[in-house]
């Protein structure tokens, strides 16, 4: 399938790591001109080092573009704590997930849609999760940060319809990034040392009972659909949260 893309600038948030940098090379191999924008630089990419939750650092960003034909924001962050239940966690755990998850994509919209709007054409894309689908009692504050996103992506989409501007989110459900990693940590950090499991058995048992195809996802699917839904394949998908997760969340 030809995607027509090279060329194309595009924006990749969080691009640094895990599955933002799988978007980044994805775009990358595209022909796309790529610049990312991360907490740390990133190998083979023009990266910007800088914070989210900045609105002033993420407009002199978007600043550095001429031209800008696609917007990734791939941050994810959880609390560190097992939220179940969720007063395991205090209120004073909740405004730093939401800052980053919420506020930061947020920000990226605010910074970057007057420039699409211009162009008359482009999109953006927000990585969210199954949790912000299903109420993930693993991390409320995460899960709640996320199912905001979706409902703000959904805004924006409709915003933004009028003006050719596309806009999606695309949602991983069991896929090896640091943030798994940490909900395995969390999970394990309340219980006995005689019932704490290795990674490998904790991911491989909750794969089993959560999802239906019983496998990880790999960054490496969610770059090619980042890629397709930037897409003029894709010129008709807008407002939607399209699941990778092995069959995760089925909605009837």
């Amino acid at each position: 399938m030809h995607l027509s893309l090279q060329g194309k600038h595009i924006a990749v948030f969080g691009s640094s790591n895990g599955i933002g940098h799988a978007i980044a090379r994805g775009f990358a191999a595209e022909g796309c001109c790529v610049k990312g924008f991360d907490r740390s630089d990133c190998a083979g990419i023009d990266t910007v080092e800088g914070d989210v939750t900045s609105f002033d650092q993420v407009r002199a960003f978007a600043g550095r573009f001429d031209a800008i034909d696609h917007v990734v924001f791939s941050v994810g962050v959880g609390s560190g704590k097992f939220g179940f239940p969720f007063w395991n966690l205090s209120p004073t755990d909740w405004a730093r997930v939401l800052e980053i998850n919420l506020i930061g994509a947020v920000n990226v919209a605010h910074a970057f849609a007057p420039g699409l709007i211009a162009r008359g054409a482009g999109s953006m894309l927000f990585l969210v999760s199954v949790a912000g689908q299903i109420g993930s009692q693993t991390d409320p504050p995460y899960s709640a940060a996320k199912a905001g996103l979706i409902n703000f992506m959904q805004c924006a989409a409709k915003d933004l319809a009028p003006h050719g501007v596309r806009v999606n989110a695309l949602s991983p459900g069991m896929v090896r990034t640091q943030l798994n990693q940490s909900v395995w940590a969390a999970a394990q950090s309340p219980l006995p040392d005689d019932q704490k499991k290795p990674y490998e058995a904790w991911a491989a048992e909750k794969i089993q009972k959560v999802s239906p195809m019983g496998r990880w996802q790999t960054v490496d699917e969610y770059a090619a659909m980042a890629v397709f839904l930037a897409s003029d394949h894709a010129r008709n998908i807008t407002g939607q949260t399209i699941n990778i997760d092995g069959g995760q969340v089925m909605h009837a």
